[in-house]
């Protein structure tokens, strides 16, 4: 991106501020909430998220011995399932408290018999320190909605992709099935950040995520962002009416 096309402004959550304002209230969040982000997502999701997680997993066939980088994979939820699958998992985040949970979740787990490796780095998703073409897989999940630049995580995420790799994103998106979108509606304004207070005493941080899953692109319009980045093959697969969204392109 040009100098001339650098936005003054971007969105957190429904607040419009400066592109350094944006990352370092994300950054504040997400400290808040480390230490029971795994807690939330049960409470949150009604266990579900696993199923997402697993289903995403399956989704990006990691293979023993591939390269996978899980950015902003910070509490270790997606690398452990890949990791179980043989791969080795470079596991990503700009926040290292989310991360040092997830290594204290890795030295409590272990590994398995044929498990691949773990390695834990803070990474800026928009200008990550890898050479270009050193990972089979790039993953990121319920974390690119976050990120203040969308197209310059993507575009690192082609870069330091291998020929014939393949980027996979599990996201929030826009519910469409009728019925359910008013209830969801419902639940994320009213119960969530009352949930967020009771449970990790933190009601301002759950309701910018709310915010930040109503803000983020739609699916067609994600999915055009993906492409522009280089990537071919695109889909998308939306679950529970588009509630989360699996999203996939290849590098060639």
């Amino acid at each position: 991106m040009s100098e001339q096309s650098e936005p003054a402004t971007v969105s957190f959550g429904y607040t419009e501020v400066t592109p350094e304002e944006k990352t370092r209230r994300v950054g504040e969040v997400f400290t808040s909430v480390a230490r029971k982000y795994d807690i939330m997502n049960d409470a949150m999701s009604g266990g579900m998220h696993r199923l997402w997680k697993d289903r995403f997993v399956k989704r990006v066939k990691p293979q023993p011995g591939e390269q996978i980088l899980d950015m902003a994979g910070g509490t270790g939820d997606i690398a452990f399932r890949m990791a179980a699958r043989g791969a080795d998992i470079t596991v990503a985040d700009i926040n290292q408290d989310m991360l040092d949970v997830g290594a204290e979740r890795a030295a409590d787990r272990g590994s398995g018999e044929g498990e691949g490796s773990l390695v834990f780095t803070c990474q800026n998703a928009e200008a990550v320190s890898f050479a270009s073409g050193t990972f089979d897989a790039y993953t990121i999940a319920f974390g690119i909605r976050n990120v203040t630049h969308i197209d310059r995580a993507l575009a690192e995420a082609h870069r330091v992709l291998r020929p014939g790799g393949r980027f996979f994103c599990l996201e929030f998106s826009t519910v469409e099935w009728a019925g359910l979108k008013e209830v969801y509606d419902l639940y994320s304004d009213h119960l969530l950040p009352r949930m967020g207070q009771v449970i990790a005493g933190d009601a301002a941080s759950y309701r910018y995520l709310v915010e930040s899953i109503r803000k983020f692109p739609k699916m067609p319009e994600f999915e055009r962002m993906i492409r522009a980045a280089g990537f071919v093959n695109t889909k998308v697969e939306p679950i529970m009416g588009g509630l989360v969204a699996i999203h996939s392109g290849w590098k060639i």
